[in-house]
């Protein structure tokens, strides 16, 4: 069953595969059987997302529903199989049902959740002129609420991640600071229902930027990296040659792509064994 860790364990637990060479891998999961294997394979982190249920439906990656109740729904299955990994929570903080961010923040330790990330995300949404998040922001419930969240999360010393989709976003989080940066570059492409992503090139010039930013501001947070062109281990070979990040953050190219090629493959191959002929009358 899986145990609460404590931040400084798990940030331990990461500066040891920095010291060792290693990526960090944060392996985002929504079921029981993907966070299995994920430990097996040795993820550092199980991130369980809301979203995962989309992509286990064979959609794009979509919000459905009550994002936080999905997630808290979600921890036994996944604890229940998961034996000494940390399990992290992707928290929607513009939830208006609790608007009380300490609160929130504990209902997810409380359940079990050794961290949280934020997600889903204002970043999402565009930019901050997009009008729906100048709108949220102008009731209270955009992205200063999600800093806030990060905040107040930190003050209560849990782990943090955070997702950041500008060099604005990413200072804000850095200020705070949050233990782990992820800077977004869009959704993942490839598989199924990928979505379009700009080239490793152009990913990588976003990574870079906003990592910068992060280490001025302070120097000892870990940087990785999410989505865009990056959805196989292949393509993280690209990302390590040209930023600075120091591992991964998967979601779709943990629980959705690998699935689909293991499936299709399988299938094929079942179909290629011959039987032996028969007449059907």
């Amino acid at each position: 069953m899986g145990r609460i860790f404590a931040r400084e364990e798990i940030l331990e637990r990461l500066r040891k595969t920095i010291h060792e060479g290693k990526p960090i891998i944060g392996a985002g999961c929504s079921t029981g059987l993907i966070a299995k294997c994920a430990e097996l394979g040795g993820a550092d982190l199980i991130i369980v997302y809301s979203t995962g249920l989309s992509r286990h439906m064979g959609l794009p990656t979509s919000l459905l529903g009550d994002s936080n109740g999905t997630t808290l729904s979600m921890y036994k299955e996944i604890a229940n199989v998961v034996a000494d990994t940390p399990i992290i929570a992707g928290v929607e903080s513009y939830d208006p049902r609790t608007l009380d961010l300490k609160m929130l923040v504990k209902q997810f330790v409380e359940t079990g959740f050794s961290g949280i990330i934020n997600f889903p995300t204002m970043g999402m949404y565009g930019d901050r002129k997009c009008r729906w998040r100048v709108e949220r922001e102008s009731v209270g419930l955009g992205w200063s609420r999600e800093v806030k969240m990060m905040r107040t999360a930190h003050e209560m010393n849990i782990f943090t991640m955070t997702y950041v989709y500008d060099s604005e976003d990413t200072r804000d989080m850095a200020e705070i600071p949050v233990d782990v940066m992820v800077p977004h570059a869009g959704g993942t492409a490839g598989g199924l229902t990928g979505f379009k992503a700009s080239s490793h090139y152009e990913g990588a010039q976003i990574i870079r930027e906003m990592s910068n930013v992060a280490k001025a501001v302070n120097p000892n947070i870990i940087c990785l990296a999410h989505g865009g062109a990056f959805a196989t281990p292949d393509d993280t070979t690209y990302l390590y040659e040209h930023t600075d990040a120091l591992g991964f953050v998967g979601a779709s190219s943990i629980e959705r792509i690998p699935i689909e090629k293991a499936v299709v493959e399988f299938i094929r191959e079942f179909k290629s064994i011959p039987t032996k002929k028969k007449q059907i009358h």
